[in-house]
């Protein structure tokens, strides 16, 4: 007999006087398939066990398991801390919602609420819990990890469904009738330098990229961008300084004649949707004036139409734009201008969006004011709906 049929021996002689018939069967089909070729006759061999019954195992192997009795009495095993003691759970949800359950000058009302503050706090109160047991407790309740979630829009308009109706049924006419029909908006300002920007790239492994520690840029990057909801292409005109009232008037301007002329050579109306607060808000005034020598040079007629107030996110250059040029340079730092146009040049999706982006070395003045002549010289027609968020600008030659 061989060293290795001598320890199979022992093991089985061992093993078998613990289990029944049924998972004997099983154990030693395992072990005869474990062998191989001509294990079903060493196992039967060794462990004195026919071989039917062996092959008998198998089959049991891939059969519904049966179900086992108890191996302990029902109940048995320590009670947990809260079955011992039900006022913990009290003391605990105390913990958590002072304001509304507990103590309002908890000292946990201003600190943060790990499993470890929990139990330390707890234990003052003459209770014994570690910080497992207490998140166990807290899964148990109920409870458990989550980050704030965006709901509360503030006080909503009456008129908020029909404006967004109407401003629909702007789109669409425009769009029938070949005309151009744009969303415009500032994206966030960024800083430019080897700064840490938000996201992950692939590198090699423990070789991040390196960025500077602090975020103290002396320089800005003001995007500010117009979406053509028709052709899905986006246009971004870098700023340098200020989002002024100026500067998104004459981003427009650069889209008409990089992009848009082109595309609608025979249009003489142009449609804008817009917040309605920012550089472009309906209350700027400079918005308005601004807009007039746009319609003047480009022998435009400029139709605006507002978001109503806290409704910015509804823009469509917020989700089909400006969310694309944020993953597509995720981070990577926005080294130089040159970077930041090359990346949002870059932007693509894989519903055909096309973006071009260009840099505005002009500055841009802030508090500018306009007088009531010049406001009043303002060629503008407002609509029967809502007329300060819906009006037209026609020009005066």
């Amino acid at each position: 007999m061989g060293n290795s049929e001598v320890k199979l021996r022992n093991k089985i002689e061992k093993i078998l006087p613990h289990l029944n018939e049924r998972q004997k069967r099983i154990y030693l089909s395992i072990e005869a398939e474990s062998i191989g070729y001509g294990g079903v006759s060493l196992v039967s061999r060794v462990s004195k066990v026919s071989r039917p019954t062996i092959i008998m195992g198998k089959k049991e192997l891939n059969q519904k398991p049966l179900e086992l009795p108890r191996s302990r009495k029902e109940g048995g095993g320590r009670k947990a801390l809260y079955q011992k003691d039900p006022s913990i759970l009290v003391e605990l949800e105390n913990l958590i919602d002072p304001l509304t359950r507990g103590d309002p000058m908890s000292p946990l009302r201003w600190t943060i609420k790990s499993t470890r503050n929990l139990s330390e706090e707890i234990n003052k109160k003459g209770f014994k819990i570690s910080h497992m047991a207490v998140s166990q407790i807290l899964k148990q309740l109920g409870y458990s990890l989550q980050s704030n979630q965006k709901k509360h829009e503030g006080g909503k308009h009456p008129d908020r469904n029909q404006q967004f109706e109407y401003i629909n049924q702007m789109v669409e006419a425009f769009t029938q009738g070949n005309d151009p029909a744009i969303s415009i908006d500032t994206k966030k300002k960024e800083q430019v330098g080897n700064y840490k920007n938000t996201g992950k790239i692939i590198c090699k492994e423990k070789t991040p990229l390196e960025v500077e520690v602090y975020d103290f840029a002396k320089e800005k990057a003001v995007p500010y961008g117009i979406y053509d909801i028709n052709k899905n292409e986006g246009f971004v005109n870098v700023g340098k300084n200020y989002d002024t009232s100026a500067f998104a008037a004459e981003s427009i301007r650069r889209w008409w004649i990089n992009m848009g002329m082109e595309r609608y050579p025979k249009s003489k109306k142009l449609l804008i949707t817009a917040d309605g607060g920012g550089s472009n808000g309906y209350r700027r005034k400079l918005w308005k004036t601004e807009l007039q020598k746009l319609a003047d040079e480009l022998q435009l007629e400029i139709t605006v139409c507002h978001f109503p107030p806290g409704t910015s996110k509804w823009n469509k250059i917020e989700h089909r734009l400006f969310s694309q040029i944020t993953l597509n340079w995720k981070g990577k730092p926005l080294e130089s201008y040159e970077t930041i146009v090359n990346l949002i040049g870059a932007t693509r999706n894989r519903k055909g969006l096309k973006v071009k982006a260009v840099l505005d070395e002009n500055s841009y003045q802030k508090g500018i004011k306009v007088s009531k002549q010049e406001l009043a010289d303002v060629n503008k027609k407002e609509h029967d709906f809502h007329g300060e968020w819906n009006y037209t600008i026609q020009p005066k030659m």
